[in-house]
């Protein structure tokens, strides 16, 4: 990723390395997340004919993960914050992994619901995690660019998790096992494996890295403090302050309901994919699946690109991440199977490049114990989304007009959303800085001297 630096020539140095030495294995790490996390809607036509789930039953235990997801996620950055990003990353993942081969277990409601739950617990904490070892690398002016990257990875899982899926769908009867079960169990060790090789790979903090040089270690913190100490100021200090600040509740109500619109989408795109293309899902299903996401990487990088060299926040979130993300679950309703495939396409595209802009928002504004806690907040809550989402698709397709009425409730959600952000307070729109932030350290004013 060549652009600009705002930078000095060791900051900008010790950020290449990073992009290099740390991104590469988060996408992996991410990619299974995404993966173990949304396999389920590959595996929904063959699970309910093995098991007799009904509609009601899996929308229940698609979005029950969410619920333990949430409930243990602030507590999982918190001590990601105290113990490092290398030994609880990777706890996370092999945990999970594990949990996820177990979906193959899942032969009733009962199983399904408990499994459902425990893999919420299990991976509770990856992706706030992730964005909170960002924090530690990336400084503001760059992190929606390093935010985008990462989010290559749940593009590249739709992308490739739609064709791997599909084909593990397709191994039924082979060994004896159906091919959702071969699905579940393949998938999840795979996210073990990750989870073991990024033990070795991930590294805390610049002053860890026998990668960067002595100068760089110190140039690159330098410029973390700095802008720490510029944000403290008016930024939640404690746990507890940040769960009761508005400013922080605000963000997470406000990405809560646009997820509504996100994973009533991710989850049932498969589905919905077969409906168009009169085709059960498999492989070529898989294949056209991987569409929206596939275009959705090319989008997410000059976005991002776009609004660290702007500065521009709020603007391009409301108008990619939700106006044009609602407007396109709308438009998807309708139309011939080309028309519908190129509107998911084109809303995938603007949710995911919108994503990683309202986290460098949020981070902006938060720093210390506050930044760890509140990113955690906001996407705990937001993910409480994940399971309002199927539940409400199939309330609304049952007893309000099918699927059309359904993806207009979905796509509505994303347009709330984008009129409360456009809508928000003005003094909540600039982070306030620190006056004790006005003397640079050395290190800083030597970097930006070196521009």
């Amino acid at each position: 990723m060549t652009t600009t630096s705002p930078y000095g020539e060791l900051v900008t140095g010790a950020i290449h390395k990073a992009r290099w030495r740390l991104l590469p294995m988060l996408i992996v790490m991410y990619i299974m997340s995404i993966l173990d996390r949304v396999n389920v809607g590959f595996a929904k036509q063959a699970l309910q004919i093995d098991t007799g789930l009904s509609n009601s039953a899996f929308a229940l235990g698609a979005g029950i993960f969410f619920v333990s997801y949430a409930i243990f996620e602030v507590p999982s950055n918190v001590i990601l914050s105290r113990v490092g990003p290398r030994i609880w990353l990777c706890r996370i993942m092999v945990t999970w992994g594990l949990v996820a081969s177990a979906m193959m277990f899942a032969t009733s409601e009962t199983s399904f619901y408990v499994l459902r739950f425990l893999l919420g617990i299990a991976e509770a904490g990856f992706y706030p995690g992730v964005l909170l070892t960002l924090t530690y690398w990336f400084p503001a002016k760059v992190r929606a660019q390093a935010n985008g990257i990462l989010l290559f990875g749940f593009a590249g899982a739709l992308v490739i998790g739609g064709p791997i899926s599909g084909a593990l769908l397709d191994m039924n009867g082979i060994g004896g096992l159906k091919g959702w079960e071969w699905m579940f169990l393949i998938e999840g060790l795979m996210a073990v494996v990750v989870g073991i090789v990024a033990f070795f790979v991930i590294v805390d903090r610049p002053h860890n890295a026998p990668w960067l040089t002595t100068a760089q270690q110190n140039a690159l913190q330098a410029v973390l403090d700095q802008e720490a100490a510029e944000k403290s100021a008016d930024s939640p200090q404690t746990v507890w302050q940040t769960l009761c600040n508005p400013r922080v509740m605000f963000f997470a109500l406000n990405f809560f309901i646009v997820q509504i619109a996100a994973y009533g989408l991710i989850f049932y795109l498969p589905t919905q994919v077969a409906q168009i293309l009169g085709q059960k899902i498999g492989l070529l299903v898989g294949f056209v699946t991987s569409i929206p996401w596939l275009l959705a990487l090319f989008v997410v990088y000059f976005v991002t690109r776009w609004s660290d060299r702007h500065h521009d926040r709020r603007r391009v979130t409301v108008a990619t991440l939700y106006t044009i993300f609602g407007v396109c679950v709308c438009l998807s309703a309708h139309g011939s199977p080309v028309f519908a495939i190129a509107a998911l396409s084109i809303g995938a595209s603007t949710y995911l490049s919108g994503t990683p802009i309202f986290y460098a928002f949020l981070s902006e504004r938060l720093s210390g114990l506050g930044i760890a806690t509140g990113i955690a907040l906001v996407n705990s809550i937001g993910n409480l989304g994940g399971f309002v989402a199927p539940n409400l698709r199939t309330y609304v397709e049952q007893n309000h007009g099918g699927s059309a009425a359904g993806l207009y409730t979905l796509g509505s959600a994303a347009l709330l959303a984008a009129l409360m952000l456009a809508l928000m307070p003005k003094g909540w729109r600039v982070a306030k800085k620190s006056g004790a932030a006005a003397a640079a350290p050395a290190a800083v004013r030597d970097g930006r001297a070196r521009a």
